[in-house]
């Protein structure tokens, strides 16, 4: 979908993202659902990384970590973030800006049942974000729980889960020849989205 004429502007953010990221998906790139999240605290700090997408439908756009990592803190002072998807190939970007809410506990576990056994044990042994002695402490932990979970599959820890973004903005940036790029900006008011141009 080209920015290009004002006619081609989806009324619909959800059904515009689709089409952007169905063919990034078709092409089966690695990593083609990352995403950079920045969030803030109550320091008002922004802090940025980047996650994967796992879900996405009407209701929100879905990732997972540890709820005690420096964004689940930041999240649970301030339940505000962005993400933003980048494109470089194609030369578009999507800004998506909304509050976030913990998925429910049959959600987290649905994804978590779903891992590979090996990232199932990264969910056990990372206290994400917290000062750690050495590599050799991960390797060492990692080497104990694969042990302990020979034969039975590990069960999702509660300090792990998933968040859902829902939107409440979405921007849609084409490259443009001599910097003329192109920009949509949709804008939920009340219960509809509104779409405007903005100047690049």
């Amino acid at each position: 979908m080209e920015l290009r004429n004002i006619s081609n502007i989806s009324t619909d953010p959800f059904s515009h993202f689709s089409i952007w990221y169905d063919i990034i998906k078709e092409e089966n790139r690695e990593n083609y659902n990352a995403l950079a999240l920045s969030t803030a605290g109550n320091d008002g700090r922004v802090s940025s990384r980047m996650v994967l997408l796992k879900q996405y439908d009407r209701s929100g756009f879905i990732f997972f970590t540890n709820y005690g990592s420096r964004k689940g803190m930041q999240l649970s002072q301030n339940p505000y973030a962005a993400l933003l998807f980048y494109w470089p190939e194609y030369g578009r970007q999507v800004r998506i800006e909304g509050r976030v809410e913990k998925v429910s506990m049959k959600e987290s576990d649905d994804y978590f049942n779903s891992r590979i056994h090996g990232h199932k044990l990264n969910a056990l042994i990372s206290d994400q974000s917290k000062e750690i002695p050495d590599r050799q402490y991960l390797i060492e932990r990692y080497n104990e729980l694969s042990g302990m979970y020979k034969d039975t599959p590990p069960v999702r820890p509660d300090y792990w889960g998933g968040y859902r973004l829902v939107p409440e903005l979405f921007e849609f940036w084409e490259e443009g020849k001599n910097r003329l790029h192109d920009r949509v900006e949709y804008r939920l008011e009340g219960n509809e989205w509104n779409a405007r141009r903005l100047a690049p």
